[in-house]
C-alpha cells in the first residue's frame, strides 16, 4: 500500500534524483548554470528538504498540511522560475535580453531584493539552449518536475485522509 509517508519519501528521492541530473549535466557534460538555472536548483533543494522533513516527522492532518503548503509554495515558486525561464527560451533572437554578471558577482556586490530581481529577469545566458531532451530543454523538464512534485503532495495528502 502506498502511505502518505512513501509518498513524502519519493518525492524527497524524486529532488534528490534532479539535483544528482544537475551535477551530471554541470560536472560531467559541462553545461554550465545560468542564474536561473542555481535558482530552480535551489527550489528543489529546499522542496526536497520539506519532502524529507514531512516524510520523517509523518505528521496528522493538520501538520500534513502544514507541510503540504510549504512543499507546494516552493514548488509553485520554482515552477514560476522555471516558467519564466522557458519563455527567455522561446524570445525571439533580437529580444533577448543582454548577457549580465554571474550569480556569484550579483548576490556579492546587491543586496538580497535587487539580487533576486537582476536574476529573476534573467539575461542573455539564461536564453541559450544548451541541451535538449524529447525536445524539452532543461527548463521545460524543470518545469514539468515542479508540477510532479505538486502532484506526489497533493496525493500525499489525499491518502493520508483516506481511512486505514
Amino acid at each position: 500500500m502506498i502511505t502518505a509517508r512513501r509518498l513524502l519519501f519519493g518525492g524527497f528521492l524524486f529532488c534528490l534524483g534532479l539535483l544528482l541530473a544537475s551535477l551530471y549535466l554541470q560536472h560531467v557534460m559541462e553545461l554550465e548554470p545560468c542564474p536561473l538555472c542555481i535558482l530552480q536548483r535551489l527550489l528543489v533543494m529546499v522542496t526536497g528538504i520539506f519532502f524529507l522533513l514531512a516524510a520523517l516527522h509523518n505528521p496528522a492532518s493538520r501538520g500534513m498540511k502544514i507541510y503540504a503548503g510549504l512543499i507546494g509554495l516552493s514548488a509553485l515558486s520554482g515552477a514560476a522560475v522555471s516558467a519564466r525561464h522557458v519563455w527567455l527560451q522561446s524570445l525571439p533572437a533580437d529580444q533577448v535580453p543582454s548577457c549580465g554578471p554571474g550569480m556569484g558577482f550579483i548576490m556579492e556586490n546587491f543586496p538580497l531584493v535587487d539580487a533576486m530581481s537582476l536574476i529573476l529577469r534573467g539575461s542573455g545566458e539564461c536564453a541559450e539552449v544548451s541541451w535538449t531532451f524529447l525536445s524539452l530543454s532543461i527548463p521545460a523538464w524543470t518545469l514539468l518536475a515542479f508540477w510532479g512534485m505538486l502532484g506526489v503532495v497533493m496525493l500525499a495528502v489525499w491518502r493520508q485522509s483516506q481511512p486505514q
